[in-house]
């Protein structure tokens, strides 16, 4: 009896770190995303797509809207960047970003903040 209370007890266990920690992960994951929202639109870049210049309003309504049509394959910050702020789903082109006169690739921007924002000490 005491054998199949304590096999009870760790099943019981590994069931809930495999359900608790995906749970925690996806908070981190939200909360990385709502930061790159937040950096997208308080910079004062320039947004290149398929060679057309985009403020930063209009940059972040794009990549609002390609989330909304993205998110159910979207597990982690990275999947956010991938999907929503690399390159055109239409023509392939890759996205750029203009920042105090230095033009980089928008996923490389992002997730050099991306970086930035995990090293932050709480």
């Amino acid at each position: 009896m005491r054998r199949l209370f304590l096999r009870h007890h760790i099943a019981f266990l590994l069931i809930a770190a495999t359900v608790l920690i995906p749970i925690e992960s996806q908070a981190d994951t939200e909360i990385e995303i709502k930061h790159i929202i937040e950096y997208i639109e308080n910079s004062k870049c320039t947004f290149i797509r398929n060679g057309k210049e985009y403020n930063t309003k209009e940059a972040l309504v794009h990549i609002l809207n390609k989330y909304e049509y993205t998110k159910r394959w979207i597990k982690s910050a990275e999947d956010f960047i991938k999907y929503t702020a690399t390159k055109s789903s239409m023509s392939g082109r890759l996205y750029t970003v203009r920042c105090d006169g230095r033009e980089i690739l928008c996923a490389e921007w992002l997730s050099e903040e991306l970086n930035r924002f995990r090293k932050k000490p709480e």
